[in-house]
């Protein structure tokens, strides 16, 4: 049979790993939509090759939190895999009243 309860260790490598993702992807996303141009990792330039616009959030710090996350998943999957699975109990006890 295979093992599906999570305990406590479960349940926090689980919402960091994807809290990470999600902070990198989503919410760094949408900071970056609602800051304006430029929308690419590349900084925006002119003709003679000024910057004139970049990223708010550093596509590298962006990379970095997603990379974390996964690293925080692939570690607690090492670790369940490893993890000594629960047996079932075989030795049931029937109570039996005495005469």
């Amino acid at each position: 049979m295979q093992n599906t309860t999570t305990n406590p260790i479960d349940r926090a490598a689980m919402a960091l790993g994807g809290g990470l993702i999600l902070l990198g992807v989503v919410v760094l996303g949408i900071v970056e939509t609602l800051a304006g141009q430029p929308y690419g990792a590349a900084p925006l330039t002119n003709d003679a090759g000024d910057i004139i616009a970049t990223p708010l959030v550093d596509p590298n710090i962006r990379t970095g939190l997603v990379i974390a996350g996964l690293l925080v998943l692939l570690l607690w999957q090492l670790y369940r895999m490893t993890a000594a699975p629960e047996r079932e109990r075989t030795d049931q006890r029937a109570d039996v009243t005495a005469d």
